[in-house]
C-alpha cells in the first residue's frame, strides 16, 4: 500500500457540494483518494510520502474532451487558409500519409503537452490507427477514450480512406476488442463518426447500436460549420441535429463536438436527450463561429472543453482554452456575467468526466475516486495577487503555473519535469516524422518572408 499525503493546500474539490478547503489535505492511497479536506492523522501511515504544498492549489486533473492526437505533428498545416484548402489540400493529405508508427509518436507528443497543461484524461475523436494511439497513451500514463475516424462516403476522400460501411464497422469492433479497458483500465475504446459529410445514415445508426451494445460512447463532429448545415438542408431537408434526432442517435452517450450551428430547438433536443457537448473555442474562432454556450449552460446541458487538433488551433493547452472561453461569450453576447469562472472550471473537470461517462471515477476530488489531480503554483506575476482565487484559475493562470500532474495515483510530472516519457527524444523524432509526412503528401507551406539559407 503506497500513500502520498499532500498537506497545507488550497483544495478546489469540484464535488457536488462545491467545497474549497483552505489549508486542507489530500491522502492518496495507491490509485485512489482516501481522504480529502480534513485528514485524520491516524490514516497517514509511517511510510507515506508527505508533501507540504505551502498553500499551493490542488485541483482535479483537467479533462480534455476533443483531441486529435494524430494531428499533433502536423502543427502549422492549416494556418491562414480557407476551410476547403485546409481539409482537401492540407489535412487529409497529411493524415492519409501517416503510418501507425507516426500515429504513435504523434500521440506521445500530444501527451507531453496534455500532461504539462494539467490534463489527466482526454477523448480522441479518431485518427486511423487506434493501435498507435493506445500504445502512446499507455506509456504516457494518461487516461483516454480512443476512437477511429470513421468515414464511408464524401467527396475528395483519399483512396486509402475509401472504405465501405461494413469495413468501418468491423474495424471499430476489432479495435474495441483489442484495446478497450487496457493499460490497467485507463484506456477505453469508443466509436467515432467523423462528420455527417462523410457518414451515411446506415453507418451512423449502426455505430450508435454498437456503442450501446458495448456500453461506451460515440464521438462525432456535429453542426461544426455553416457549410455543413447547408449540406444537410439540401441532402435531408433538415439541419444536422434535427436529422440525427430523426435517426435516434441523440442520447446520453453521444459526445457532440463544436455544435456551433444549432438552432434553439436543437439546443432543446440536446437537453432532452442529455447529449454531451465539447466546446472548442480556439478552433471555432478560426473559421466556424460562436456556439450557443451560454444558452446550453442555462439549459443544463453538460458542456465541456476540448482543444481540437494541432492542425486547427496549433496547441493542446486546455488552460488557454479556459481563458478564451471566459472571454468570447461575454464579447459576442455583450454581457460580462455569462459563462462565469466557476462554470468553466466545471466544464474542464467534472463535466468532462461526465461526458466521458466516468463521472463516478474522477473529475472531482472526493474520497473513493481515482487519484487524478494537479498541483498549481500561483507564485509569479501572472497570477498574483490572487484576490479572487477561483477566477484567477481561469482568467490569470498559465499552464506554466501547473507544477505537478498525477493520474491514477502516479506522478506523470513533478516540479515541471515529465517522469513517464523522454521529452527531448519524442520531440526530435516528431519533427523528423512530420517533415517526412509533409514530403510524402506533397504539402508545401509558403515562405512568409524572404528566406536566406546560411551555411557555415
Amino acid at each position: 500500500m503506497a500513500q502520498t499525503y499532500l498537506k497545507n493546500s488550497y483544495i478546489v474539490t469540484m464535488g457536488p457540494e462545491g467545497y474549497v478547503y483552505d489549508g486542507g489535505g489530500i491522502l492518496v492511497q495507491d490509485d485512489r483518494i482516501a481522504a480529502v479536506g480534513i485528514v485524520d492523522p491516524a490514516l497517514v501511515g509511517p511510510d507515506a510520502e508527505v508533501i507540504d504544498l505551502a498553500g499551493k492549489y490542488v485541483l482535479p486533473g483537467f479533462v480534455n474532451t476533443h483531441v486529435h492526437t494524430s494531428q499533433q505533428i502536423s502543427r502549422g498545416v492549416g494556418d491562414d487558409v480557407d476551410f476547403k484548402t485546409w481539409l482537401h489540400k492540407r489535412m487529409w493529405p497529411f493524415e492519409s500519409n501517416m503510418t501507425a508508427e507516426d500515429s504513435y509518436v504523434s500521440t506521445l507528443a500530444t501527451c507531453l503537452e496534455l500532461i504539462r497543461s494539467g490534463v489527466t484524461s482526454f477523448a480522441e475523436p479518431g485518427g486511423q490507427f487506434v493501435e498507435g494511439m493506445a500504445k502512446g497513451v499507455a506509456e504516457a500514463g494518461l487516461r483516454a477514450k480512443l476512437a477511429k475516424s470513421v468515414m464511408d462516403c464524401g467527396d475528395g476522400l483519399p483512396p486509402v480512406w475509401q472504405r465501405t460501411t461494413e469495413q468501418e464497422l468491423e474495424q471499430q469492433e476489432e479495435d474495441f476488442h483489442r484495446f478497450h479497458n487496457t493499460a490497467d483500465g485507463r484506456i477505453g475504446v469508443w466509436f467515432g463518426l467523423r462528420t455527417i459529410f462523410n457518414n451515411t445514415d446506415r453507418l451512423i445508426t449502426r455505430t450508435k447500436e454498437l456503442a450501446d451494445q458495448y456500453g461506451v460512447g460515440v464521438h462525432m463532429h456535429v453542426a461544426e460549420a455553416k457549410s455543413e448545415i447547408e449540406y444537410t438542408m439540401e441532402a435531408y431537408g433538415e439541419p444536422t441535429v434535427t436529422h440525427l434526432a430523426r435517426l435516434g442517435v441523440l442520447d446520453k452517450n453521444l459526445l457532440a463536438v463544436h455544435t456551433v450551428w444549432l438552432n434553439n430547438e436543437e439546443v432543446e433536443l440536446f437537453r432532452k436527450h442529455d447529449v454531451k457537448v465539447s466546446h472548442n473555442p480556439a478552433s471555432a474562432m478560426r473559421v466556424l463561429g460562436f456556439a450557443k454556450i451560454p444558452r446550453m449552460l442555462k439549459s443544463g446541458i453538460c458542456v465541456t472543453i476540448g482543444t481540437d487538433g494541432a492542425s486547427s488551433s496549433n496547441h493542446m493547452d486546455i488552460v488557454d482554452e479556459m481563458w478564451l472561453t471566459s472571454l468570447i461569450h461575454k464579447g459576442w453576447r455583450l454581457d460580462p456575467t455569462v459563462v462565469p469562472s466557476e462554470d468553466i472550471l466545471r466544464m474542464a473537470t467534472i463535466n468532462g468526466a461526465r461526458a466521458l461517462l466516468d463521472g463516478h471515477l474522477y473529475g472531482s476530488l472526493e474520497a473513493g475516486k481515482k487519484a487524478d489531480l494537479i498541483v498549481i503554483d500561483p507564485h509569479g506575476p501572472s497570477m498574483l495577487p490572487a484576490n479572487d482565487k477561483i477566477a484567477s484559475l481561469v482568467t490569470a493562470m498559465h499552464s506554466s503555473n501547473i507544477e505537478s500532474t498525477m493520474c491514477d495515483g502516479r506522478w506523470l510530472m513533478r516540479n515541471r519535469k515529465i517522469l513517464t516519457l523522454d521529452e527531448d527524444a519524442i520531440l526530435r523524432e516528431g519533427c523528423e516524422r512530420s517533415a517526412a509526412i509533409y514530403k510524402r503528401a506533397g504539402i508545401e507551406l509558403p515562405d512568409r518572408f524572404p528566406v536566406v539559407k546560411v551555411r557555415g
